[in-house]
């Protein structure tokens, strides 16, 4: 099991490997935490914050992105901060 600081450089780095493909939509995603039970909260900004589609594109595009890269992290979810 990776420590904490582990986990968040893996997920800032799969973060950026998204990043360009909502920004071409006028969008971006930030991260925001790591919670104890290994789920990550993550910000869509732009475009993806008041796009109808961003829990499916959270769901569907970033969080099997994520599972996948990482399958100690047990799901993302948007948080508006």
């Amino acid at each position: 099991m990776a420590n904490k600081e582990e986990l968040v450089s893996k997920v800032e780095k799969v973060i950026e490997q998204i990043r360009p493909y909502l920004q071409q939509d006028g969008g971006d995603i930030e991260f925001v935490e790591i919670t104890d039970d290994n789920v990550v909260n993550v910000r869509l900004t732009g475009a993806c914050g008041s796009c109808p589609y961003s829990t499916m594109t959270l769901k569907s595009g970033v969080e099997t992105a994520m599972v996948k890269a990482i399958p100690e992290i047990k799901s993302v979810e948007a948080v508006n901060i």
